[in-house]
């Protein structure tokens, strides 16, 4: 498996982090957003069927990713 990945979307403000090594259509079977009372951020964590966490969807990335992180990543 390849370390993860992060594509970030500038215009969005979205980043998504790949926890599997590929992620196609119908690889997510279930998505849980996060309490954002808890988070006060927007996040996504995707789950494939058999329950491994492969992804992560992050809202407002810019105000709760690191900098680098976002700086490293491929931009889409």
């Amino acid at each position: 498996m390849k370390l993860m990945k992060i594509h970030y979307d500038n215009h969005a403000d979205a980043a998504y982090i790949y926890i599997a090594d590929k992620i196609t259509n119908g690889s997510v079977k279930k998505t849980y957003a996060c309490d954002i009372s808890e988070t006060d951020h927007m996040i996504n964590l995707d789950f494939d069927n058999q329950g491994r966490l492969i992804g992560i969807e992050v809202l407002d990335a810019s105000k709760c990713l690191p900098k680098e992180s976002l700086r490293s990543a491929e931009k889409i």
